[in-house]
C-alpha cells in the first residue's frame, strides 16, 4: 500500500502529474481539500499583514487526515506555502512542489499588438528543502 498525496494546490492535477505521483512517489490515493477549504486556500487575501489566521482550519484538516510519511503538494500564496511546509515537516509529512517547464509563444496580431501564450508542462515533484 502506498502513501497519500494531500493537495494544497490551486489547480487540478494533470494526468501526467497523477501518473508521476504514483510511479515516482508511490502514491496510492490523492486527497483534495474539501470545497470550502479549497476556496479559502485559493483566495487568501493580500491585504492582511499576517496570513496565519487564515490557515488554522487548513492545518486542522491536514493534521487530522494525514499521517507521517504522507506527501503534501503545497503551492499557492508564498507566505501560506511557507507556513504549511513548516507545519507539514513538523508532523513528519513530506512536502513537495510541482516543477514545470514554461514555454512562451508570441503571436503578432493584425492591430500591431502582441499576444503571448504561456504553456506549462509538468516535469517532476520536488521535495521542499531537497
Amino acid at each position: 500500500m502506498g502513501s497519500n498525496l494531500f493537495l494544497l494546490f490551486n489547480h487540478t492535477l494533470t494526468a501526467d502529474q497523477e501518473r508521476q505521483a504514483s510511479d515516482s512517489l508511490g502514491i496510492s490515493r490523492i486527497v483534495s481539500l474539501p470545497g470550502e477549504l479549497q476556496e479559502l486556500w485559493s483566495n487568501i487575501p493580500p491585504e492582511p499583514s499576517e496570513v496565519e489566521p487564515y490557515l488554522a482550519r487548513v492545518k486542522q484538516w491536514l493534521g487530522s487526515q494525514a499521517q507521517a510519511g504522507d506527501y503534501a503538494l503545497i503551492q499557492g500564496d508564498f507566505g501560506a506555502t511557507y507556513l504549511l511546509v513548516r507545519f507539514a515537516l513538523e508532523r513528519g509529512l513530506v512536502p513537495v512542489c510541482s516543477t514545470t517547464r514554461r514555454e512562451a509563444l508570441e503571436e503578432p496580431q493584425e492591430d500591431g499588438s502582441l499576444k503571448v501564450v504561456h504553456r506549462f508542462k509538468h516535469v517532476r515533484f520536488r521535495k521542499y528543502g531537497g
